[in-house]
């Protein structure tokens, strides 16, 4: 079998970076289950509407239904072709649909119902816009043997936005009114469908073309994605690794409540918390090259288990900020590794599809433990928050002896290396 990659020369690198850097930034800016919205739809319910703790957290957890069936879009991703032009036209469909959503909600008067209908809406439309851009980033990093670089541009682009949309929905929710905040919303994801018109040579030249882009019918599809054992792993470690109860509504009410924190510092700490992942991501871009996968991924694990600990360690909203360094520090390499092993996972064509699978889990996840450790927090208020902790820390723990249902060699290279092995498996499955 011959290899017909250059993992040697990541030709187009920079050309990449131009394409997928701003566009991993726009749309971490306006995602809805993200900070900038989700911070700023939670204050609305809490200060326009007077929402609980419980009522908040369920309001999360509802929104984001089609989060959780997000492989339904992966699906649709990797078999519809909207417009001709593949991932580009899920972009420019879909950006323009959320814009319009956006828009409404900043004409109509706030509303429980209204919030809910109008965030559900705008979390199925911009699933498409996630699925195209994931998909797209997962059949590139496969076909040009850079996995590892990719989740590297991909996440730090997330960060930043993050820190950015942590410290912006503070502000947000202080000074400007709901209309003001959703018409930002509008705006931000108008530009998204900038990206359904640029076509960069270095990654749509040929890519629908090679193997790893070449799928079958709908039935064929579903039933290579459930015969291809490598797709397990990386869902059932995210599953795990994205269950914090106590990370989201718990600390935000915690802190405001409890310690008496004014509610811009829990917007802080969201977007200092993101951004100090960036060193260890950039870390992992460098160990990615030089360190099979496996390696990578059994110290990454290990590394992550005591990363919430310093949540039970606060006193003030200060201290809190300080924490918020070091436990994003500790979860770097982690996110680097899934990621990757996600990517290297996907079944040829199929790639939106367990990407999507990969972040529905993340926020069902997420968001069930969030219920879960709003209920410990309200019951409890005096140790509530320190037994979210406590379970979270758990739970990490539990994640490193599943390394060893990964296939081995799926992780047994570094990035940029060929991988004999796999390239058979992608063959065999398209044949």
């Amino acid at each position: 079998m011959t290899d017909t990659r250059e993992p040697a020369r990541f030709g187009g690198a920079g050309e990449m970076l131009a394409y997928f850097a701003p566009l991993t930034l726009l749309i971490y800016l306006v995602l809805p289950y993200n900070y900038l919205v989700d911070i700023s739809t939670a204050f609305m319910l809490k200060n326009h509407l007077h929402a609980t703790a419980v009522q908040v957290a369920n309001f999360r957890l509802v929104t984001c239904i089609p989060v959780y069936l997000s492989f339904v879009f992966g699906l649709t991703r990797d078999l519809w072709n909207p417009l001709g032009m593949r991932d580009r036209g899920h972009l420019l469909i879909f950006s323009l649909a959320t814009v319009a959503i956006f828009a409404v909600l900043a004409v109509l008067p706030l509303t429980n119902t209204g919030l809910y209908v109008g965030i559900f809406l705008a979390m199925a439309s911009f699933r498409f816009i996630s699925a195209a851009y994931q998909g797209l980033l997962a059949l590139v990093g496969q076909e040009k043997l850079m996995s590892g670089w990719l989740t590297v541009v991909w996440q730090t682009g997330n960060y930043i936005a993050s820190l950015a949309a942590g410290y912006a929905a503070g502000y947000v929710a202080e000074h400007l009114s709901p209309a003001a905040t959703f018409a930002l919303f509008a705006f931000l994801a108008l530009l998204i469908g900038a990206f359904g018109v640029w076509k960069p040579a270095s990654i749509f030249r040929d890519a629908y073309d090679r193997p790893q882009a070449k799928g079958s019918d709908f039935v064929g599809d579903v039933k290579r994605l459930v015969k291809h054992r490598a797709i397990y792993a990386p869902i059932i470690i995210m599953l795990m690794f994205s269950f914090a109860p106590g990370a989201n509504t718990p600390l935000q009410y915690y802190l405001a409540n409890t310690l008496h924190a004014p509610d811009a510092v829990y917007a802080q700490f969201n977007g200092l918390f993101s951004v100090s992942f960036i060193p260890t991501v950039l870390l992992y871009g460098y160990l990615c090259r030089r360190f099979a996968l496996k390696t990578l991924m059994w110290w990454a694990m290990i590394i992550t288990v005591p990363q919430m600990i310093p949540l039970a360690l606060i006193h003030s909203g200060t201290e809190a900020l300080v924490m918020a360094v070091p436990m994003g520090l500790m979860g770097g390499l982690a996110v680097g590794a899934i990621y990757d092993l996600s990517i290297r996972s996907c079944p040829p064509g199929l790639q939106g599809t367990l990407m999507m699978l990969v972040e529905g889990v993340f926020q069902l996840a997420s968001r069930g433990s969030d219920v879960l450790g709003s209920a410990i927090y309200d019951s409890n208020p005096k140790n509530g928050f320190v037994y979210c902790v406590i379970a979270t820390t758990v739970i990490y723990a539990a994640i490193v002896p599943l390394i060893l249902l990964i296939p081995k060699h799926v992780i047994a290279n570094a990035d940029g290396q060929p991988n004999p092995e796999l390239d058979a498996e992608l063959l065999a499955e398209t044949a």
